[in-house]
């Protein structure tokens, strides 16, 4: 059986990109169903149908429902360990699910500030103490993940693997808000967008013509 993700608007979504993301990637077969946020009743019963948190993502594996971005990506690395989305070494390992867990729980100043929205014309905006702090400490994990791992390939840990996942959606924003990056981070952030799998999220946001007002206004 087919896994299924359910995920919200690829615009917007940022919840539900992460663990599109390490699918794809990872190229493990999923069912995607897209259900549109914010607009109305419908949508949110349909959301019901398949989790009672009412929330996207969610993935369903048969009789498992998980319905954490975080979760998710954990379930999926157990129940596919070829894919290899944790490093296989222990200490990396670790180093690994921290910073994904600082993303999943953290930097709610750089989230509320600069949502995630692809249609965004790219811009910098005035940005409060807080979503600068937020900012620094990303570039600091991210180049000193780079520094332990570089060797081993371009991407976080070297290869592609959760943590990548989790942070993807933090490329968007430094893009779109025209953030003021260093060049290892701006090396990151290409190879990020480099990706088949991100470049395929990306066309199909930009996509979108559905504009949720909420998320439109500055």
């Amino acid at each position: 059986m087919a896994l299924t993700l359910v995920i919200g608007n690829k615009n917007y979504s940022s919840w539900s990109m992460r663990p599109w993301l390490a699918l794809k990637a990872c190229n493990i077969a999923f069912d995607e169903v897209s259900v549109p946020l914010y607009t109305g009743d419908a949508d949110k019963r349909r959301i019901l149908e398949f989790s009672r948190s009412g929330k996207v993502p969610v993935l369903v594996d048969g009789d498992v429902t998980i319905w954490d971005s975080l979760a998710i990506i954990e379930y999926i690395a157990e129940r596919f360990p070829q894919a290899r989305l944790w490093p296989e070494d222990r200490a990396m390992r670790a180093h690994a699910r921290s910073v994904s867990a600082e993303m999943h729980s953290g930097f709610m100043a750089l989230r509320n500030e600069c949502g995630m929205n692809l249609h965004r014309p790219a811009g910098a905006k005035a940005l409060s103490a807080d979503a600068r702090a937020n900012i620094a400490r990303i570039q600091e994990s991210w180049a000193e993940c780079r520094e332990r791992s570089g060797k081993r390939g371009p991407y976080l840990f070297g290869a592609f693997s959760g943590a990548d996942a989790m942070y993807a959606p933090v490329v968007y924003r430094f893009r779109t808000y025209a953030i003021d990056v260093t060049p290892a981070v701006r090396d990151y952030m290409e190879t990020m967008m480099a990706l088949p799998a991100f470049q395929e999220w990306t066309r199909a946001g930009l996509a979108e013509t559905l504009l949720i007002e909420k998320f439109e206004v500055e």
